[in-house]
């Protein structure tokens, strides 16, 4: 697992290869990835966007940026958490993501939440 607490906000990352969804003969291998945003702050926040940069083991990087996470723009509440699962698509036996959220504070303040860089790779591989 991968976190980094910023801005009250705690980011924690669970990796899987999904070998029934990937086929390694036509490159392309997907990788699910679980995200728990924890509010450890006093005060609510929101996700209102988000921002990935996900890099294949050949160094090709796909930019997605858009509104909240799974069609949803959730608030958080002090003490609580929100937990989504997405997947991404690569080419190669292993990868990177990396990103932020852009969120919102009760107190109407805009701010960044980085997420920490994970690897997405299928068991096994040394790299």
């Amino acid at each position: 697992m991968t976190s980094l607490l910023a801005q009250d906000v705690k980011i924690s990352v669970v990796t899987e290869y999904v070998p029934q969804q990937s086929q390694p003969e036509d490159d392309k291998y997907l990788y699910q990835y679980t995200i728990t945003i924890a509010n450890q702050g006093a005060v609510a926040v929101t996700l209102l966007s988000r921002h990935w940069l996900i890099t294949d083991g050949n160094g090709k990087v796909n930019e997605v940026q858009g509104d909240g996470v799974i069609g949803k723009t959730p608030t958080i509440e002090p003490g609580e958490s929100f937990t989504y699962t997405s997947a991404a698509m690569l080419e190669t036996q292993m990868g990177t993501m990396q990103g932020c959220y852009t969120m919102n504070c009760e107190l109407e303040e805009r701010f960044q939440v980085t997420i920490p860089v994970f690897r997405l790779a299928v068991p096994g591989i040394v790299h």
